[in-house]
């Protein structure tokens, strides 16, 4: 998992730099990496001089499920019918008169029409070639464990006990 405020303590510029370092265990799943991490850090040890590396990248693809104009259809409804709600409610704030049942049936309605808009259009100018949803993933074969050099044995021999 990344840092929200950055790598404030490796000292590297903005630019991306290859990972450096000693390698002091290697794990199939990026979970077992990051637990070989955690203990470490549970032992105290400096954890700053410590790098997960996914190593053979992959993009994997994984279908959810086949599109139907239905389905298309029903998306954009709902998806139309929340933005619609909301930006209603936001209208209701500012009306002064009649209340706010107008102003949320208005956005109703109009995100609808809106959401059925957006979702139809794309579906319709595939014209079939793509009749499926999915999500894409980048998936690493394996994951390495990275130490800085002056505490890499030290580290290589605590998760060496972690595997016992």
């Amino acid at each position: 998992m990344t840092n929200p405020l950055g790598n404030q303590n490796r000292g590297r510029q903005g630019l991306p730099t290859p990972p450096s370092g000693w390698p002091v265990g290697s794990y199939p799943t990026y979970a077992e990496a990051q637990r070989a991490v955690d203990y470490l850090a549970d032992e105290q040890f400096p954890v700053q001089d410590v790098t997960i590396v996914g190593v053979d990248l992959m993009q994997v693809e994984r279908v959810l499920y086949r599109l139907t104009w239905g389905k298309v259809i029903g998306g954009g409804v709902v998806s139309g019918a929340w933005l619609g709600l909301f930006l209603g409610l936001l209208l209701s704030l500012f009306t002064t008169t009649g209340g706010a049942v107008g102003p949320l049936v208005v956005g109703l309605l109009g995100g609808i029409v809106f959401g059925v808009i957006t979702t139809s259009i794309p579906y319709a100018a595939t014209k079939g070639q793509r009749d499926f949803a999915s999500t894409m993933q980048l998936v690493a074969g394996r994951y390495d464990v990275l130490c800085d050099p002056k505490t890499a044995e030290r580290a290589r021999d605590m998760l060496a006990r972690l595997a016992l």
